[in-house]
């Protein structure tokens, strides 16, 4: 294998704390529309369904605005709270504008893109939605680390779709062999990156058991290791 030149890095769950800021911008909107649903309630019971509405998306089984509404109206109907679609929308408009707004990311994330972006070029692939991704890069003050931005929405497909990849090595002018992929999503990022030739590196902030074969970090400074 070539030296390895460009490293793609996924961005929410990965350098972006999306479970604490989405916390935070669902606060924000509960206070808003004076939704009397428990948040926490809400909170503990939207995750999983927001994890399943997000699987469909990469998918291709739901559109993006199914996922923006879907995922509030089953959660709603889990914790038995009353709603109409009027409030559905309202909260999903809302809460997309807000969420850019709250920008805590993992530990280490501007030390290690300190390290990095001295040797390496550095870009973003996510499946993240266009009008929230780059505010959050610019928000958090990680615009400057990054020379490429790649989103499906540009790409036109997902990740683990190998066109996404192909897509990112066109637009970087790199190689396969010569790239990394970091992120947290098993399917989405190591195996989708896995199949397109690149190496992989799993953020693997929940310590599940990997396959020795996978470089592998439990916070984001374990990336020197390697890098």
């Amino acid at each position: 294998m070539k030296p390895i030149k460009h490293i793609f890095f996924d961005l929410d769950h990965t350098l972006w704390d999306f479970e604490s800021n989405s916390d935070i911008a669902f606060e924000t909107v509960f206070k808003k529309y004076q939704v009397k649903a428990d948040l926490q309630i809400f909170l503990n019971n939207y995750r999983g369904i927001n994890e399943r509405y997000w699987k469909l998306y990469r998918e291709e089984k739901i559109t993006k605005e199914e996922l923006r509404l879907g995922r509030l109206k089953d959660t709603f109907i889990k914790i038995k709270e009353d709603f109409d679609l009027q409030l559905l929308e309202n909260l999903s408009v809302d809460y997309i504008e807000v969420l850019p707004h709250h920008n805590k990311l993992f530990e280490g994330t501007h030390e290690i893109l300190e390290h990095l972006y001295v040797n390496y070029k550095l870009h973003i692939i996510t499946n993240g939605f266009n009008e929230v991704q780059y505010k959050k890069i610019k928000n958090s003050g990680l615009t400057k680390y990054f020379d490429k931005i790649i989103t499906s929405e540009d790409a036109g497909v997902k990740k683990p779709n190998p066109i996404i990849f192909k897509y990112a090595l066109e637009l970087t002018k790199a190689f396969s062999n010569e790239s990394i992929m970091i992120g947290d999503n098993w399917e989405a990022d190591i195996m989708g990156a896995k199949e397109a030739g690149f190496d992989v590196i799993f953020c693997n902030f929940n310590v599940q058991p990997v396959s020795e074969n996978i470089k592998s970090v439990t916070n984001l400074m374990e990336i020197k290791r390697y890098l």
